[in-house]
């Protein structure tokens, strides 16, 4: 640091000054170079997880959907009874 720095003159630091602007919802990535270079921009960045993440919710319902019910599975009916599947 230079000598001419009055640090007496820039009065009592505040801690916290920038903790709730940081809580509330400030995210920073360090992207490895060669990701770097293939999302060169945040929205990039973005607009690549947002497919992701649509093609993972896809294929979750995909599966959840071609799930084969089990044999004898029951199913709650609207008046709070069960009710038994017939096998396939």
């Amino acid at each position: 640091m230079r000598t001419e720095y009055d640090f007496a003159s820039l009065g009592p630091g505040v801690r916290g000054k920038h903790l709730r602007k940081y809580r509330s919802g400030t995210n920073l990535v360090l992207l490895e170079p060669d990701v770097a270079r293939a999302f060169p921009t945040d929205d990039a960045v973005n607009e690549a997880l947002r497919t992701v993440m649509k093609a993972a919710e896809s294929l979750r319902r995909r599966r959840t959907a071609a799930k084969p019910r089990a044999e004898g599975a029951t199913s709650q009916v609207s008046d709070g009874t069960k009710k038994r599947r017939p096998s396939r």
